[in-house]
């Protein structure tokens, strides 16, 4: 396997990747003197790739998981698993479970938490990764209220590690999981001011791109005009950096679901059949949503939701509602919630 081509990286770069004293974190800061920041993304990604240091191709993986050079970390991964250095090893499993956990159904995730447990390790860097990942494994599952173990032990797990990139990386990782956590539970101030934490501590397009989406959906029993400014900022990273993914997700689901929460439907379209229904219900057009939704709404408690207003039925909607709360997902619940009310 080719592991890239030192002529395809800048002079400064070059010499960067034969100084073996260099971090990560000291790289970042003599790029960012010269370069915009996306150029320094790219030099550091490259420099990570590039690096004989054994440390650096431990920590590149974390460099290169948390920016979404997802194809490059497996290049990286590859590396470490063929290193001599048992350290470097062990560093590739734990990544590799990350990489997984990305693309496997539900049902891995307790084979991947056992997998993860079964790793030891006195690497204190390396722990906190175990543990995080353990949690991410939760909330894949939308078992969010595991946050509260790893939260008990953060500070014991954090304290060791003098590395600035790692603990930077780390804690960037815990903003973006307690955002999640206190938005579930309806906690919006505390969630808010971590998700502006993260956003201030991150390089990341895809990152910014996933907290101004999901801050933007936190608006949604508030004001249309800030969820939407937060969508529109999502869409314009996204679009800049051809994050075509997330394009699609904004502009089928997120900003149809709150034009059309917010009774603002006019001129909104989007692929999504459930998000049709949704815009044809608040244009009043409640027959032609229940036809678009009659095959699907028993799939999602979102779903479920549309049909409730749709049919303007109670029983319904308490089922939306069940669904949402057997997810942990108490924010959304209050929609089903918050209609009935209103029957």
């Amino acid at each position: 396997m080719s592991f890239g081509n030192l002529n395809l990286l800048a002079d400064n770069i070059a010499s960067m990747v034969e100084s073996p004293e260099l971090t990560i974190g000291q790289v970042i800061l003599l790029l960012s003197q010269e370069h915009e920041e996306q150029k320094v993304l790219e030099l550091t990604r490259k420099f990570c790739l590039q690096s004989s240091s054994k440390e650096i191709q431990k920590k590149g993986m974390e460099f290169l998981y948390i920016n979404g050079y997802f194809e490059d970390l497996k290049i990286l991964i590859a590396k470490n698993s063929l290193s001599n250095d048992a350290s470097n090893q062990t560093w590739a499993q734990v990544y590799q479970i990350m990489l997984e956990r990305r693309m496997n159904e539900s049902s891995s995730m307790g084979k991947m938490r056992a997998r993860l447990k079964d790793i030891k390790t006195t690497d204190a860097e390396l722990r906190c990764l175990i543990e995080i990942t353990i949690i991410d494994t939760y909330f894949y599952q939308m078992d969010f209220g595991k946050i509260g173990n790893f939260l008990e032990k953060q500070y014991e797990l954090f304290e060791p590690i003098q590395d600035n990139f790692m603990l930077s990386c780390l804690n960037l990782r815990l903003y973006q999981k307690l955002f999640f956590y206190y938005w579930k539970r309806n906690e919006l101030i505390i969630a808010r001011k971590y998700a502006f934490r993260a956003l201030n501590q991150t390089n990341s397009s895809p990152t910014k791109v996933g907290l101004h989406m999901n801050l933007g959906l936190s608006y949604t029993f508030d004001t249309y005009y800030q969820g939407m400014y937060h969508m529109k900022e999502a869409l314009k990273i996204a679009k800049q950096n051809n994050l075509t993914g997330y394009v699609r997700q904004i502009e089928n689901f997120s900003i149809p679901f709150l034009a059309a929460h917010f009774r603002k439907p006019n001129g909104i379209t989007t692929d999504d059949i459930s998000e049709q229904a949704h815009l044809e219900i608040a244009k009043g057009n409640n027959e032609k949503a229940i036809t678009l939704l009659e095959d699907i709404y028993t799939t999602s408690p979102f779903k479920m939701y549309y049909m409730g207003l749709a049919k303007q039925d109670k029983n319904i909607l308490s089922e939306a509602c069940r669904m949402f709360v057997e997810r942990s997902d108490y924010f959304f619940s209050r929609l089903p919630m918050t209609a009935m009310q209103h029957l």
